[in-house]
């Protein structure tokens, strides 16, 4: 493709829509708007600009009414404004103009010929792809040319300037389209049918046709098998329109509908599916974790690693059950609960996000171990396979459990002097410390008896407290006593759930890091605010590691599946960033 200069005449974008206000204006275009307000002189001076932009529509379009301002000096009628050139009208035109092209609301062209209406108004350079769409010769394919479907999507591509063939592939299950375009070849499929649809996300040939079987097998499973029957008359233009939209914005150049920059939902990296449904009619692009693609960055911050949560637990795509609080109680401790193969799964923490990331890696252990053999460990020990948003917090977890599973040999390895003084004085070294004060004092008033309480020094930077048969191992006792007295409550809230089978799962610090992360702290905050209590746990989380590596010996390895079930939530997992662990060789 010929790039086209970098600079040139502005015009208004073709379907920008412009209303003056009292005081203002607000223009509207296909992907972006803009609200000026502040002087009644604007819509007088849009008048003057709107002549200079190739006689850009001075009201909001409406072609069966007059504008009221026609034949008004510089209202797009070609007349010279009798302040043309003053400075003071020049500067604030400049303005103007250039917060329009800030919100890519003005186009440049090199030659009188209008910027068709689309690529023009969502391209750089409209005619650029314009040429390339002319160009691109699509090729649309399904098992009978004659299908309504095929021809609906040749019907768009047509009116975004290509030039489709239509033809036929015996390959292709009924309901199913594929469609072809550029050099190289870049593909976008759709499946169509009475339960409702998809369009892939633009790929090579090949992939597009393995994400067509997986999507249908996935989302329409009966009508995979061929029971299916004839789709609502309104879905068939509208998938036909959004796949003929995904090739041509791929050809051309143009950002993708399902780009993440413009849906928090989805993911960069992960194919994002638009779904169609019947019931009611609608259509929305959703992340698919478990799709094809690269392995993804770990995620910055708490908040990015909740998006992958939601990714992996999206009700169609997703690979797990999405933990929330739905009915839970709140307090004394934040719940979050989701469903995993082995039972449901209840996770407490001092926050409903700290809750829902605890409650994700722990039922995703569950899943692998549900579909790899490999993935569980034995009756009462801690499973082999860790989960964490990113390496850090999968070997935090992994070395936690590691030193709660060596228990009694790490007893042996306790500072003697150290332990018998903390058992002696149970509370003269961890109840001055907000957290714990506060977490122990609720599960007293939970239990209506002070709680069974134990602290123990491991080594230098690690403790182990035990709360109501609750362990945790943080940095220090303080830490250590509010993580187990969390872990105590989060149990009883679980058995207070009535099914026999109930998971328990708690926060511990190696998350803190994430949920410290870009947050910053008012100096007025102190420990009982629980922001610095995880700025603090953080701060204290890469000492409390090499602690434990030094007591555990434990050595860890990228976790790999070995079963074909496995397979779709390991690669949902690292698709998303996240971290899986297993143990390697001996720990001595």
């Amino acid at each position: 493709m010929t790039a086209e200069p970098a600079a040139g005449r502005p015009r208004l974008r073709p379907g920008v829509a412009v209303t003056p206000l009292r005081e203002g204006l607000h223009l509207r275009g296909r992907r972006t708007s803009l609200t000026l307000e502040g002087s009644r002189s604007l819509p007088a001076l849009w008048e003057v600009l709107s002549a200079r932009l190739a006689g850009g529509p001075p009201a909001d379009a409406d072609p069966a009414r007059p504008e009221p301002d026609a034949g008004r000096p510089g209202a797009a009628t070609g007349q010279p404004h009798p302040m043309a050139g003053h400075p003071k009208l020049e500067a604030a035109l400049a303005t103007v103009t250039a917060r329009l092209r800030e919100h890519g609301l003005l186009v440049d062209r090199f030659d009188d010929a209008e910027p068709p209406p689309w690529p023009g108004s969502v391209a750089e350079h409209p005619g650029a792809a314009a040429t390339a769409l002319a160009a691109a010769r699509p090729v649309v394919a399904a098992a009978d040319p004659d299908d309504g479907t095929a021809h609906a999507v040749a019907r768009a591509l047509a009116r975004g300037g290509a030039r489709p063939t239509v033809v036929a592939d015996a390959s292709l299950p009924a309901g199913q389209v594929l469609v072809v375009a550029g050099e190289p070849p870049v593909a976008v499929g759709l499946r169509c049918g009475a339960d409702g649809g998809f369009v892939t996300a633009p790929a090579d040939p090949t992939r597009t046709r393995a994400d067509l079987a997986a999507l249908a097998e996935r989302l329409h499973p009966d009508s995979a098998r061929g029971h299916d029957g004839p789709a609502p008359r309104t879905l068939p233009p509208l998938l036909a329109a959004a796949t003929a939209q995904r090739l041509l914005c791929a050809v051309a150049g143009l950002p993708d509908p399902g780009d993440p920059a413009d849906n928090p939902r989805l993911l960069p990296g992960r194919p994002a599916v638009l779904v169609a449904g019947t019931r009611p009619p609608h259509a929305e692009h959703r992340p698919w974790a478990a799709g094809p693609g690269p392995a993804g960055e770990p995620p910055e911050d708490l908040d990015a690693a909740l998006r992958r949560v939601a990714a992996l637990g999206d009700p169609l795509l997703g690979v797990l059950d999405a933990p929330a609080p739905g009915d839970l109680p709140q307090l004394p401790t934040a719940l979050a609960t989701c469903r995993t193969p082995d039972g449901l799964l209840v996770a407490g923490a001092a926050r409903t996000d700290l809750a829902r990331l605890a409650a994700a890696v722990r039922a995703a252990e569950l899943q692998l171990a549900a579909v790899d053999p490999g993935a569980a460990g034995t009756a009462g020990a801690a499973p082999p396979v860790t989960v964490g948003a990113g390496p850090a917090h999968a070997l935090g977890r992994a070395l936690r459990r590691a030193a709660l599973a060596e228990l009694a040999e790490l007893a042996d390895l306790a500072d003697p002097a150290a332990s018998t003084a903390d058992e002696a004085q149970p509370g003269a070294r961890w109840r001055e410390h907000p957290q714990a004060r506060h977490w122990t004092a609720a599960l007293a008033r939970r239990l209506g008896r002070n709680a069974d309480l134990t602290v123990r020094r491991l080594a230098g930077s690690a403790f182990l407290a035990t709360a109501e048969g609750s362990p945790a191992v943080e940095a220090t006792a303080a830490d250590a006593v509010a993580v187990a007295a969390l872990g105590a409550l989060t149990r009883l809230a679980a058995r207070d759930l009535g099914p026999a089978r109930v998971h328990h799962t708690v926060f511990d610090g190696a998350a803190a890091p994430l949920a410290a992360a870009g947050r910053p702290l008012a100096d007025w905050m102190d420990g009982g605010w629980t922001a610095r209590w995880l700025a603090e746990l953080a701060d204290r989380e890469a000492d409390l590691q090499t602690a434990l590596q030094a007591l555990t010996g434990l050595r860890t390895a990228p976790w790999q599946p070995r079963t074909a079930a496995a397979h779709p939530p390991a690669d949902a997992l690292a698709g998303c960033g996240f971290t899986v662990l297993v143990p390697v060789g001996d720990r001595r």
